[in-house]
């Protein structure tokens, strides 16, 4: 293997408990609790300019920011994904999936009949 190799970073955010197990798969941690809304501002920005290919965000987070989430993705190469946190999910990683498969595809193909 070519030593030229380029490793892409990513990063987890979030509270202790619910990020610390994505730093054994080389996420490095970043700690956020709810409503540090100027701090995600520049942590996302951060990992967007400095080309990070992934961001695991706790999904509470992620739904407090999905407004500059969205300008994000739209923006940057970076793929900001919604984790659930040690107190459970909140739903929001589903519902960005189905959000995405539906622009994709032009329909909700999970729609329950």
């Amino acid at each position: 293997m070519s030593s030229n190799v380029h490793k892409l970073r990513m990063a987890a955010v979030g509270d202790y408990e619910s990020i610390l197990p994505f730093q054994a798969v080389g996420a490095e941690p970043f700690f956020l609790s709810e409503g540090e809304q100027d701090k995600l501002r520049n942590l996302l920005l951060k990992f967007a300019r400095e080309g990070y290919a992934v961001v695991f965000l706790l999904d509470t987070i992620f739904q407090e920011g999905k407004d500059l989430v969205a300008e994000i993705n739209e923006n940057y190469a970076v793929s900001i994904i919604p984790i659930p946190g040690v107190k459970g999910s909140t739903g929001v990683g589903v519902e960005a999936i189905r959000k995405s498969v539906e622009k994709a595809v032009g329909m909700d193909i999970f729609a329950v009949r």
